[in-house]
């Protein structure tokens, strides 16, 4: 009746039936006045940095929170924002997790972090394949990654580096995979560099690259924001983009359209996943290994040359 995770779907739908012949129909607001909580989803993320500026700064939690609000459209539950500085706060994360009604998303938590809330809010799902043990809604990084290298490669590009995001981070660590698979599939050498989420990471690992190889011609960016400060790193060594080097981003956020020039970058669908999270823990579906899996899609503008097909 409460949606707690537990129940096999054939109780589950016996329960609904006997509600729907007797007429019963829950009191959300008689519930939350009785147990003295309000009903809310917990949007949890550890920052890795100072909590304040955060949210603005990084479009991928805007994007997160734009889903969550959407869904949660027409129900009784709030959303809550939970911003952690550090990846070791266990007692914060304790606190959240005591606290927590319908149950949390975690936006982006390490793994560690992930295991420890699920052990005290089993109603979690992550927006990253953190463990097998985690219920997860989760973006075919390694395949997009892939799509982003072949379409670098078809453009005659062969010298095709990568700037990684950070080792805690899951969908860094699955984009990583998926830019080795590709350069051994295409017989490339490999040019690496990694930094955190952020431009100035993507501006320094950038230009770390081109300094120890310039001889290289294509870059995939683990994010949108790192490859904005890639690019600007790139003509500030006096080279231009694309015609010098292709470059390829990921998430297809704002900074992806307002990088000079815009840049081509695989579309991750953040709002789709959080919407989906959502409707897990209003359904009550945050099962022990729950998996959903969205596509990751190219999306072409001026930061590589356009291929003709």
């Amino acid at each position: 009746m409460n949606n707690e995770p537990g129940a096999s779907p054939q109780v589950r739908e016996r329960v609904r039936r006997a509600m729907a012949d007797l007429g019963y129909e829950p009191d959300q607001t008689a519930r939350a006045l009785a147990s003295g909580r309000q009903r809310s989803v917990d949007v949890v993320a550890v920052t890795n940095g100072p909590v304040i500026g955060w949210l603005g700064s990084h479009p991928y939690y805007s994007r997160v929170l734009a889903g969550v609000i959407s869904a949660l459209e027409g129900t009784d539950v709030q959303v809550r924002v939970q911003a952690l500085s550090r990846p070791d706060d266990f007692e914060a994360l304790d606190a959240i997790a005591a606290r927590a009604t319908v149950g949390a998303v975690l936006a982006d938590v390490p793994l560690a972090m992930a295991l420890r809330f699920q052990q005290r809010c089993p109603r979690v799902v992550s927006l990253a394949a953190t463990s097998p043990a985690i219920p997860a809604i989760e973006a075919d990084n390694a395949g997009g990654v892939r799509a982003a290298v072949e379409h670098l490669y078809r453009s005659g590009r062969r010298r095709i580096a990568a700037v990684h995001g950070p080792e805690y981070s899951a969908d860094a660590r699955e984009r990583r995979e998926g830019y080795l698979e590709a350069i051994r599939e295409f017989g490339l050498p490999e040019f690496s560099e990694r930094g955190d989420f952020r431009r100035e990471d993507g501006h320094r690992a950038a230009h770390r690259l081109l300094a120890a190889h310039p001889e290289i011609d294509a870059m995939f960016v683990a994010s949108d924001l790192m490859a904005a400060g890639a690019v600007q790193a790139v003509t500030a060594l006096g080279r231009t983009v694309p015609d010098d080097i292709s470059l390829v981003g990921f998430d297809d956020s704002v900074a992806a359209v307002c990088a000079n020039p815009p840049l081509t970058t695989m579309r991750m669908p953040v709002e789709q996943m959080a919407v989906a999270a959502i409707r897990v823990l209003l359904d009550g579906n945050a099962t022990f290994g729950y998996r959903q899996s969205l596509p990751v899609d190219l999306v072409v503008r001026d930061s590589t040359v356009r291929i003709e097909r």
